[in-house]
């Protein structure tokens, strides 16, 4: 019995050292897969950055372009000079030479169609400020009239206003009215342009010639077709305008001299202010209606 007993505990310690030592194995396999598991997923997995997040600066062309809006939009000053004066303007690089006419219109009076800016030749209005070459302290000559000074070339006095809006309010014929009687009753001028009625003719390739305005005086008309102006010359002065800044024209036949016309060219926003020329060749009284406001434009 001793010996069984014996036997059978030297049985259940085998066992149990078995056991124990399966288990241990069992247990550093488990360890050592899941170290390799752990292992794997530390290698296929990203790991978290932990270096703080900043912004990325703008780029380069940002910046730049950032650059040059503001350097465009940088107050320039420069001088215009007008009548022997000079004026300070402040402008920018972006502005037009339109925009820039507008603002000498408001500051000198001169109608930005009667201007012209002269910097190293003539500036078109669709030039930049930028790209006509003016930078700081450039000069900038300014050639133009005042609407002011374009009527004085007709000398408009109050007597001349009260008599013009008779004349518009009148039925009578321009050449019987006062105010143009006092001109036509002098007879025609010595060195006057043949005249043709009941004939329509383009405009001559040289000025017309040998009209009298309101005074008795010389009027010479040369048409600049090219730069789109009209020359009014007397003798003391030539006004070049706009075709664009004329408001309108009248024109009537001469009684007893159909071949010429008085021809009424408006210069300011009143009929007050036309300008009134005297034996104008009557087959060119079309022709001039058209040059100056366009083709059927005066009906």
């Amino acid at each position: 019995m001793d010996c069984l007993d014996s036997e059978s505990n030297g049985e259940g310690k085998h066992l149990n050292n078995v056991e124990e030592n399966f288990t241990k194995e069992d247990r550093d396999r488990e360890e050592t897969e899941n170290f390799e598991k752990n292992d794997d997923d530390r290698l296929t997995k990203p790991s978290e950055s932990k270096i703080p997040k900043t912004d990325l600066p703008e780029s380069d062309n940002d910046s730049s372009s950032k650059i040059v809006d503001d350097k465009e939009q940088d107050p320039i000053e420069i001088k215009v000079i007008y009548n022997k004066k000079k004026y300070d303007v402040t402008t920018t690089s972006n502005t037009t030479i339109l925009e820039l006419k507008k603002q000498l219109q408001s500051l000198l009076g001169v109608p930005d169609s009667m201007q012209k800016l002269m910097f190293k030749g003539l500036l078109q209005d669709s030039q930049t400020i930028s790209s006509s070459g003016i930078t700081k302290g450039s000069k900038v000559m300014l050639v133009g009239s005042t609407l002011n000074d374009v009527l004085a070339v007709s000398s408009v006095s109050k007597q001349d206003i009260v008599e013009a809006d008779k004349a518009t309010t009148s039925k009578e014929p321009l050449c019987k009215q006062k105010i143009h009687r006092k001109v036509l009753d002098k007879g025609l001028p010595e060195d006057i342009m043949p005249g043709i009625k009941n004939i329509k003719e383009g405009l001559p390739p040289m000025p017309l010639s040998g009209m009298l305005n309101k005074h008795g005086g010389k009027v010479r008309l040369t048409f600049k077709l090219e730069s789109d102006q009209l020359w009014l010359s007397t003798k003391e002065r030539t006004e070049k305008l706009p075709m664009g800044s004329i408001k309108g024209v009248v024109s009537e036949p001469i009684d007893d001299h159909e071949e010429y016309h008085i021809l009424g060219i408006q210069l300011g926003p009143t009929e007050a202010s036309r300008y009134w020329i005297y034996w104008v060749p009557a087959q060119y009284v079309d022709a001039i209606k058209d040059a100056v406001l366009g083709k059927w434009q005066y009906f």
